[in-house]
């Protein structure tokens, strides 16, 4: 398990860069700069990433970000990539009118 405010101290201070502004997911519009100033607010997971920034929860469920939020997270936490914890894999979720349902009947055998 990894101590939070050891990490935190041995990354240092969050310091703005020059492509910050660089979109990374576009599905929900998360940059660099806010992908960066996540870790050094102490998220190191991609779990936990998704959960705070919402990367990889749009339309592409992380298939055009996945590996670039990964790659940032590793640069900033001074790790290579394979050791950044992943995210739990899920299948896309949509809405269903429950009319649907009923026409279904339940009717198993």
């Amino acid at each position: 398990m990894v101590d939070i405010q050891e990490k935190l101290k041995e990354i240092g201070p969050f310091v703005p860069g020059a492509e910050d502004d660089l979109l990374i997911c576009r599905c929900e519009e998360v940059t660099k700069g806010e992908i960066r100033k996540a870790v050094h607010e102490g998220i190191f997971t991609v779990e936990e990433m998704r959960r705070y920034l919402r990367n990889g929860m749009g339309l592409c469920q992380g298939q055009t970000c996945g590996r670039l939020v990964k790659g940032i997270m590793a640069r900033e936490l001074k790790v290579r990539p394979a050791e950044i914890e992943p995210a739990t894999a899920r299948a896309p979720m949509r809405p269903i009118e429950m009319r649907i349902l009923a026409e279904d009947g339940g009717d198993r055998e």
